[in-house]
């Protein structure tokens, strides 16, 4: 009889082993002949080496199925020891799959031209409207691009600007200060990755979350970097971002035109790079529309209503300008 320790180095061991460890408890009734023990992220396996090898593929299939679904039933569980079949098939359409098992895919036009620009491009500008899906879908991409390991970190930022009102004096410490800011983006990652394995990630830094400041000195190697709320940067900042990529790093920049916080005395950062770095190779712009929109349909109206009343703004106030100025030559 020999002794093997199997480590759950993909999968969360809270998916792995089941509710009440009720998968645990599966694979014994299934695997008789071998002794498992679970605890926290290790298998304890004591068996014959004929059983031994038989369980070590089961257990590397089982863990990647969990990692790459983020779940693991009673079905998968019998279907892998069993040996029907290697694997469910997969959605070929799914960037990754949601905590719930749910396969997070591009579902428009433009998200899938994100999705394919990314793919060839190290660069990605994404700009759009509220509820287009440029942000989750950039996560999405980090996420599959960490677990498939092409990459070490993820990083995420975002200027710390208010939108439109004075919060004033926030406790706590610097994370506690600035995560007001940033729950946008723990929001998309709390729905990709599993509670327990989020947290590790984010303790060991493989996932950092950061206001844009934060980002200056560093060069950000193996990594995929996401500038979110870019509209809100000064011309500065988004230079400093920018000039951080290092190697075998994608960088996805995303924001609003429509929706820039700034003083009026301050030019949005993101509005200057998208004419500065037009036509420059690698550098791939992605235009999203009120059609990309993908949350609740009185969103795609609420902007529709926005766009209308701001085109008739613009019209009386270049209509007055014209009068103005005939009123002047009569003069």
């Amino acid at each position: 009889m020999i002794e093997k320790h199997f480590i759950l180095e993909e999968a969360d061991p809270v998916v792995f082993f089941g509710v009440n460890n009720a998968n645990l408890r599966l694979l014994r009734a299934l695997c008789p002949k071998l002794r498992i023990i679970g605890r926290d992220n290790v298998l304890k396996v004591m068996g014959s080496e004929e059983e031994m090898a038989g369980f070590e593929e089961t257990f590397h299939a089982l863990e990647h199925h969990s990692s790459k679904f983020n779940r693991l039933t009673e079905e998968d569980i019998i279907t892998f020891v069993k040996r029907r079949v290697s694997e469910h098939e997969p959605d070929e359409e799914a960037i990754v799959y949601s905590t719930g098992g749910k396969p997070i895919t591009a579902r428009t036009e433009n998200q899938r031209r994100l999705v394919e620009a990314y793919a060839g491009n190290d660069m990605l500008f994404a700009v759009g409207p509220a509820g287009s899906g440029k942000t989750y879908i950039a996560i999405a991409l980090a996420v599959r691009a960490l677990k498939n390991k092409e990459i070490k970190k993820i990083i995420l930022s975002r200027p710390a600007v208010e939108a439109g009102e004075k919060l004033g004096f926030l406790p706590g410490d610097m994370k506690e200060k600035i995560d007001p800011y940033l729950q946008p983006l723990y929001d998309a990652l709390q729905e990709m990755i599993p509670a327990v394995k989020l947290q590790e990630y984010l303790a060991t830094n493989v996932i950092q979350i950061a206001p844009i400041a934060f980002m200056r000195g560093r060069t950000l190697n193996d990594a995929v970097v996401i500038l979110d709320e870019a509209q809100n940067t000064t011309t500065a900042q988004i230079k400093m971002f920018l000039t951080r990529m290092g190697w075998n790093t994608k960088m996805i920049v995303t924001g609003d035109r429509t929706q820039i916080d700034l003083p009026s005395s301050q030019r949005s950062g993101l509005t200057e790079a998208l004419r500065i770095l037009a036509g420059i190779p690698g550098i791939v712009f992605v235009e999203m529309t009120k059609k990309d929109i993908v949350r609740h349909k009185l969103v795609t109206r609420i902007v529709e209503a926005y766009e209308t009343d701001a085109a008739r703004q613009k019209a009386e106030k270049e209509g007055h300008s014209t009068v103005s100025v005939a009123d002047r030559g009569r003069l």
